[in-house]
């Protein structure tokens, strides 16, 4: 698995122009079942992605594809972990 840090080096209003585009991009990635989770960190400065298990080559091509990668508004940092425990999915707290 991968946690992709996503952190702004634009402006909020350049992020902002190009959330939908970002959403989109989330949403294709949820439905092709890569992403497990995605949310802004709070403080507003950046964003976290929970991707499943590929290639660290797969992972740094997706991440390419981020408009906001393409539009130069945010540096992706890529850590590989091997989780040993998680909770079931259907243990979730949240809906």
């Amino acid at each position: 698995m991968y946690i992709i840090d996503i952190s702004y080096t634009a402006p909020l209003n350049h992020i902002d122009a190009a959330l939908s585009d970002h959403q989109e991009w989330l949403d294709t990635q949820y439905a092709a079942g890569r992403f497990l989770a995605s949310g802004r960190q709070e403080p507003r400065t950046g964003g976290i992605i929970i991707a499943v298990d590929q290639s660290r080559e797969e992972i740094k091509a997706l991440v390419a594809t981020d408009p906001f990668a393409q539009r130069g508004l945010a540096r992706h940092r890529l850590i590989e972990f091997h989780p040993s425990r998680m909770l079931p999915a259907d243990s979730w707290p949240i809906a």
